[in-house]
């Protein structure tokens, strides 16, 4: 990202960021609710247009996990992995990730029945599983005790190493988990 430059009602956002995310790192980005993060990871998935700069070298294919998790609910967790997963990904290597997480219990069920903790371990299964060189994860540990967040960061760093990882956070523990490096962000005009 060059020069990044975005406002909303004549409010900046961010202002003439650059930063690169090299092939096969891991970022994580920190910082205050209002500066920009979740605009960051729209404008480098193609979702938002910056005001000014550029994004360059991104990949054709990329995952992200919403702040809200999109799932769909009358399906079950594994019909909405199987929505962003390799057509060549069998049923068996789903239900092995979501029993990875934690969810191999409840396979069944339409996700609509899910607990906020459920629901978003799907969304993040369903990220991993997707084949994409790239992901973007907004606040991806909201509603996850602390026991969940260190199981489901372990399942992240198994399964995506070797991709680019970009995930925002409020949680420098997080981050320090994930591993890699961190960017501090601040909100414009303090």
């Amino acid at each position: 990202m060059k020069g990044i430059r975005k406002s909303y009602d004549g409010r900046k956002v961010l202002d003439d960021l650059s930063v690169r995310f090299p092939a096969g790192s891991v970022s994580c980005i920190l910082g205050p609710s209002g500066c920009g993060k979740t605009t960051l990871l729209r404008i480098a998935a193609g979702l938002e247009k910056p005001d000014a700069g550029s994004v360059e070298g991104m990949p054709d294919r990329v995952s992200f996990v919403f702040q809200e998790d999109r799932l769909c609910d009358e399906f079950s967790a594994v019909t909405n992995v199987r929505l962003a997963a390799a057509k060549s990904m069998p049923k068996d290597e789903i239900v092995r990730h979501l029993t990875e997480i934690g969810l191999g219990e409840d396979l069944g069920k339409p996700v609509r029945d899910f607990s906020g903790g459920m629901r978003r371990r799907v969304a993040i299964a369903r990220a991993v599983c997707c084949p994409a060189e790239l992901l973007l994860l907004d606040e991806p540990f909201k509603g996850l005790d602390e026991k969940l967040r260190v199981r489901v960061i372990g399942y992240i760093r198994e399964h995506t190493a070797g991709r680019t990882l970009i995930c925002v956070t409020h949680e420098p523990e997080d981050a320090e988990r994930l591993g890699g490096k961190i960017i501090e962000m601040e909100r414009i005009g303090k």
